[in-house]
């Protein structure tokens, strides 16, 4: 197996570990979010952590799919390459604070069930705080930044031709669409969790899930930059094959 085979394997291994991960841990969410006397209840918090546990995996893996394309892509341009990484980042960075959200809740509860003659209200007040900012980070990570991560991505396999084209143009379309369903949720057009923004994430999910799945399959198509990483990985296994054999030919 070449080394770029390898890349695509994991890149798309990487890439269906975020839509695995993904689904669930928002599902286990749902007595904290669909309860608003979560902090005065008896809890569930065993699920919550699960849920927050799955979504760690998710920010890793968001990182990863760029960090492990990074090498290759960056022959088609550095630059929109770069972009990539930074924004893969950027909706990890905000998924944690989601994360860091809602175990702050869990630890409300805690802290509740523990008090004597606590005020609920104020509790309550506080969980509802920290609810509506995991609702935003969810809206800016996820949501608004998945739209530039689906674009910059669709642009850069779509001109390198490491898939079909076809299959690019789902992220090159897919993400303006997300992009401007978060500007309507935004401004109040419609709910966040709502029909109109499930329709809306279609194309971009059918975009991630293909290109998992045919990078796991099929690896990268035939193309420029890949024989030029190829070459490149080549000349430094030569050159470290080289530097091992200096010392003995100086004996």
């Amino acid at each position: 197996m070449t080394s770029t085979r390898k890349t695509a394997l994991i890149a798309g291994v990487l890439f269906i570990i975020t839509i695995v991960l993904s689904i669930p841990g928002a599902l286990l969410y749902g007595p904290l979010l669909n309860d608003p006397d979560y902090i005065t209840g008896s809890g569930a918090d065993t699920q919550i952590a699960l849920g927050a546990f799955l979504e760690i995996g998710v920010a890793i893996a968001n990182i990863g799919t760029a960090v492990v394309l990074f090498p290759i892509l960056r022959r088609q341009n550095e630059a929109v390459a770069l972009g990539y990484v930074a924004s893969r980042i950027v909706e990890s960075t905000l998924i944690a604070v989601g994360i860091l959200s809602l175990l702050s809740v869990v630890s409300l509860r805690q802290d509740f069930a523990a008090g004597d003659g606590a005020d609920a209200a104020s509790f309550l007040g506080a969980g509802d705080a920290l609810i509506a900012l995991h609702a935003w980070t969810f809206l800016l990570g996820p949501g608004l930044l998945a739209a530039s991560t689906g674009v910059l991505l669709g642009y850069l396999m779509f001109s390198s031709r490491l898939v079909p084209r076809w299959m690019a143009l789902l992220g090159l379309v897919g993400g303006p669409i997300i992009f401007l369903s978060g500007i309507a949720v935004l401004f109040g057009v419609y709910d966040q969790v709502s029909v109109w923004s499930g329709l809306a994430t279609a194309l971009e999910f059918a975009w991630e899930a293909s290109l998992g799945v045919y990078l796991i399959v099929k690896g990268f198509r035939p193309s420029p930059i890949l024989r030029e990483a190829e070459a490149a990985a080549e000349a430094k296994a030569a050159a470290r094959a080289a530097a091992g054999r200096v010392p003995q030919a100086a004996l």
